[in-house]
């Protein structure tokens, strides 16, 4: 998350590291959320950049800083990279330090899960639901409307799942709590695992 830094002060759009997720995301979806939505949002965030004082920082310092259409770009920016960054074809199952700290902080993933997927399915609205980290290493879950990052409250996101309606309604129309569901087939927790140790290493 911290290495996503302008070149000569633009973002780029970066290649999503999967070329399919199966029947729990379409290629269609894919096609439209990352190569469409995602590139307009980066493209707004360029066209606002200059003299904003913000030009050249790591994407996660401009969240932090910016204001109005500024923030909703950058964070859009910011949450949809993160967002399509942890899912692939790797560990679906949380294993080590992550496993620990929910099992530590929730009961059981059982338990976290639920109210995961509770949290996102009664968000108002458009925005994410987030796992995040404090700087002790407690974790917590929390509901972002539009383009809320917990970064802004001090916390280190960790997971996220996307519930505006773009990111769904093509394939799961509106079954939110279905698609929820589903996408713990498609988490690699392994990038969740190595945000929680970046998280560590920070503090």
């Amino acid at each position: 998350m911290n290495n996503i830094t302008p070149i000569n002060g633009q973002f780029a759009l970066a290649p999503l590291p999967y070329s399919e997720l199966g029947n729990i995301i379409s290629s269609t979806t894919l096609e439209l959320h990352h190569g469409k939505h995602l590139k307009t949002y980066i493209d707004n965030l360029n066209k606002m950049l200059p003299g904003s004082g913000l030009e050249n920082l790591p994407l996660a310092e401009v969240v932090k800083k910016s204001p109005g259409g500024l923030f909703n770009n950058a964070g859009q920016v910011l949450n949809h990279t993160m967002y399509f960054e942890q899912f692939g074809n790797g560990n679906h199952n949380p294993e080590g330090k992550i496993k620990q700290a929910i099992d530590r902080d929730f009961g059981s993933f059982e338990a976290f899960r639920k109210e995961f997927e509770q949290k996102g399915a009664t968000l108002f609205g458009s925005g994410w639901v987030w796992l995040s980290a404090d700087n002790n290493g407690k974790l917590s879950i929390t509901q972002e409307p539009n383009a809320g990052n917990p970064i802004t409250s001090g916390l280190t996101p960790l997971l996220t799942f996307d519930v505006w309606e773009h990111a769904y309604y093509i394939d799961y129309q509106n079954r939110r709590t279905e698609y929820l569901a589903a996408l713990w087939q498609i988490v690699d927790w392994q990038v969740v695992e190595n945000r929680l140790i970046q998280t560590a290493t920070m503090h």
